[in-house]
């Protein structure tokens, strides 16, 4: 896949029966992560630090045929509205997370997107003979299924109370 074509994206949304600003807290903690994605077993805080723009913390992931670490970057921390992070921070990243909470009657909409960035295009580029292109396939099958397992496990916590 050629840097300059479209990049990979993807969301997905879910109706939760809890406010705004709860969904939030849960989600913005990361340490909790690793309760409902498939993927991403664990999270901690870098250096003891906590849910806020220009916090670090790390990721460990594991599929059946591999298993890695990445280091995160928040972005965005607007408590009940958006809690967006970037793997391998701000300055170059390669993938884009983002979560947006918006008041729905009944609870909360809650919308997890998931983008591709030029960097990790370009490692995949340099990295595999036919440009990348099943990597990023790969990557995008696994966030889509992902984000609905994710979702729908943030939902039942979330309801559970």
């Amino acid at each position: 896949m050629s840097t300059d074509q479209e990049l990979p994206q993807h969301s997905d949304r879910i109706t939760i029966a809890r406010a705004p600003d709860d969904v939030y807290a849960m989600v913005s903690d990361v340490t909790r992560m690793g309760e409902w994605s498939p993927v991403c077993k664990s999270c901690w805080w870098d250096e003891g630090d906590g849910p806020r723009a220009g916090a670090w913390f790390t990721g460990h992931n594991e599929q059946p045929e591999r298993t890695w670490d990445t280091r995160c970057e928040v972005i965005a921390a607007d408590p009940g509205r958006e809690f967006t992070f970037v793997v391998g921070g701000a300055e170059s990243p390669f993938a884009r997370w983002s979560y947006t909470f918006a008041p729905v009657d009944g609870g909360t909409e809650l919308t997890e997107s998931w983008q591709v960035m030029p960097a990790l295009a370009a490692r995949f580029a340099d990295n595999f003979d036919d440009g990348g292109a099943a990597a990023l396939a790969e990557r995008t099958e696994t966030a889509q299924s992902g984000m609905a397992a994710t979702l729908a496990a943030i939902k039942a916590a979330a309801e559970r109370g």
